[in-house]
């Protein structure tokens, strides 16, 4: 019998006050029993829907989507029944239309092509220069070779663990583990559902973690597996995150959050440095910042917790809530970060520019019929603004946009364009102009 998390999808919980946005003044949390844990807030209005719309909604799998992967212009999808689709320049398409004054969203006319077949259903999907890794529910992880000219197929390269692998592991006994009670395997075989993948920031490691409790590291170059972390948590693991300074956050059903660190001293074995304790219930889904220094957890307790402070040494800052039903998924991008829950709504949040810790909530996403399973977002530089850092995070005058991409559990993708408004302007400063 395989090991699943304790949290089923989608939560079932009742729809009481603490389940709506907090008062606009920052409080304590009393109602998640998240002691010492402020709402970050602080704002329950958001912005007009013409702000944020959707622009395009697509519709192929069979079954719900379970994985979005962005490359380029196009878009990666996976899903139970056992397809990877790709949906050729969505993100081009979708930039350009929504710029238009009359518009008029695009429903299941955008034309998809089953570019992978797997033997089982997809879990998630990552993409690394030429490779699209897609991890499965039998516990393996296939890697597909993403052709520039034929991009209606990809060829699959490996499925890992190799068969150099597990041949070599299997002539020697100390390579074995106890994966049940009257079952042993080798040590680079994952016995469950392979539940999230990274890619480190230099592309050459890839971290997958399973509902098995394994945490485990492969090398992108020959797909070796490198290391393997048994009982990284004490029940299923559900997500994983890596830093730009190789800082691995894992996020598990087991309501804990353990960072991992190999060390920058040319140590080979990751080691626990850290666990982050403040969730209540299944920890389902990760996203960092883009420069590590903020870590976000959304968990079936309906909230998203706001981790500071980067280089594996995080604090709790506070808290999102607003959401009605468990975190599923997230995202983020710039200063934005996206938040998909069983409630069947996408809420978009800005961290504060000029005010550290507050976040605001731009936008509530509506329109899916089911759950939000799986969630990615990308930035669109709009005209006057030409750096992607401008996104949310005040490094222009002018308003940017991003992409944000929903899957739900209805077999739907949905397309939404949120406009990024511009910081309020900086106060005046007395004195002096050196």
């Amino acid at each position: 019998m395989s090991l699943a998390p304790h949290c089923a999808i989608p939560c079932h919980v009742d729809d009481d006050d603490s389940t709506h946005l907090l008062p606009k003044s920052i409080s304590l949390s009393s109602q998640l029993s998240l002691p010492s844990l402020r709402s970050l807030d602080s704002c329950a209005e958001t912005l007009p829907c013409s702000l944020h719309r959707c622009i395009a909604t697509l519709r192929a799998h069979s079954s719900y989507v379970s994985a979005i992967a962005v490359h380029g212009e196009s878009v990666y999808s996976g899903s139970p029944d056992q397809e990877i689709r790709l949906w050729p320049c969505v993100h081009l398409e979708s930039a350009s239309s929504s710029s238009s004054s009359s518009f008029t969203p695009r429903t299941d006319h955008l034309t998809s092509f089953t570019v992978a077949a797997a033997k089982s259903p997809v879990k998630s999907l990552v993409v690394a220069g030429d490779n699209l890794f897609s991890s499965h529910q039998d516990g393996k992880i296939c890697v597909w070779q993403i052709s520039r000219r034929e991009r209606q197929h990809c060829k699959l390269k490996a499925v890992l663990p190799t068969q150099k692998d597990r041949f070599l592991s299997l002539l020697v006994p100390e390579n074995y583990v106890q994966v049940r009670r009257h079952k042993k395997c080798t040590w680079v075989h994952h016995v469950d559902a392979v539940s999230g993948l990274a890619v480190s920031h230099d592309g050459a490691l890839l971290y997958s973690v399973s509902w098995d409790r394994a945490l485990k590291v492969w090398r992108t170059s020959d797909f070796k597996c490198m290391e393997s972390v048994a009982g990284a948590h004490q029940d299923a693991i559900n997500a994983v995150a890596v830093s730009r300074d190789g800082h691995v956050y894992t996020g598990s059903a087991d309501a804990r959050i353990n960072v991992w660190w190999r060390g920058g001293d040319g140590g080979t074995k990751h080691s626990l440095v850290q666990t982050l304790e403040r969730h209540r219930s299944a920890v389902n889904a990760l996203a960092l910042s883009a420069d590590g220094s903020v870590l976000y957890s959304g968990a079936c307790d309906r909230s998203v917790v706001v981790w500071e402070g980067g280089g594996g040494r995080m604090e709790a800052a506070g808290a999102l809530r607003g959401h009605r039903r468990a975190i599923l998924c997230l995202a983020a991008v710039g200063g934005v970060v996206c938040s998909g829950s069983a409630d069947r709504t996408v809420r978009v949040w800005r961290r504060g520019v000029l005010e550290k810790g507050c976040y605001r909530c731009l936008a509530v996403l509506e329109g899916h019929g089911g759950p939000i399973k799986s969630l990615t977002a990308a930035p669109v530089v709009d005209e006057g603004s030409r750096t992607e850092s401008s996104c949310g995070l005040g490094g222009s005058s002018s308003s940017s946009s991003c992409l944000v991409l929903s899957g739900d559990l209805e077999g739907e993708i949905k397309v939404w364009r949120v406009s990024i408004p511009p910081p309020p302007p900086l106060p005046p400063v007395e004195g002096n102009i050196c």
